[in-house]
């Protein structure tokens, strides 16, 4: 009964990550479809440069709940923890991949945040001041989620150890989804949050 209430919030979580919240508010606020304006990425970071702080706000809001409520309804139906973490990246999966939109999501940093803010609000408060002081520092939207990600498990580790693993492997997932953005900041051409592509229909160069 168990592993089958497991798989059917696997699937809960990878239909609720598959609704774009970026596409959705983008289409609310009457701005360009995120998937092919600016860097072409459904993500907060697109729809801030395309739309400014309101809609990427909504934005980010909506990829947050899109992990926080299947993991926190099924760490209150007492699932395994490893079952928790496979259900958060079933969240993200549908973010990146989401079936209501052609398949073409964001990178899923947002919705795996998201799904660790159940473990607690410390946690929560760690991974954000380690994003802002990273972005602050940097100016690199990317660099910062690239950096709070690496933590996550550290973080995590030293809260609440029986987490670690199904976090590791969810971190393992968003530096995957960002080896482009990695690429990039290596060869000097990733752009910072507060730079808009001169050309809106140019190869995707963003977060």
């Amino acid at each position: 009964m168990t592993e089958l209430l497991c798989i059917v919030m696997v699937i809960v979580a990878y239909l609720l990550g598959s609704v774009s919240s970026a596409v959705v508010i983008c289409k609310l606020f009457g701005l360009p479809d995120p998937r092919t304006k600016g860097s072409k990425n459904p993500g907060t970071t697109n729809v801030y440069r395309l739309g400014g702080a309101v809609p990427a706000a909504l934005t980010l809001l909506g990829d947050m709940l899109k992990g926080t409520i299947p993991v926190w309804g099924s760490y209150f139906l007492h699932l395994p923890a490893v079952w928790l973490g496979v259900i958060a990246i079933a969240a993200c999966i549908g973010h990146m991949y989401p079936c209501f939109f052609n398949y073409i999501g964001g990178k899923g940093v947002a919705t795996a945040f998201g799904a660790l803010l159940p473990i607690g609000l410390d946690l929560g408060a760690l991974l954000v001041v380690s994003w802002a002081l990273v972005l602050r520092l940097s100016g690199y939207s990317s660099l910062a989620s690239i950096v709070t990600i690496s933590l996550s498990p550290l973080f995590v580790y030293w809260i609440k150890p029986l987490y670690t693993l199904p976090v590791a492997m969810l971190a393992l997932l968003m530096l995957w989804r960002h080896h482009e953005n990695i690429s990039r900041l290596l060869t000097g051409n990733e752009k910072k949050i507060w730079e808009k592509n001169s050309n809106p229909d140019a190869k995707p160069n963003g977060s």
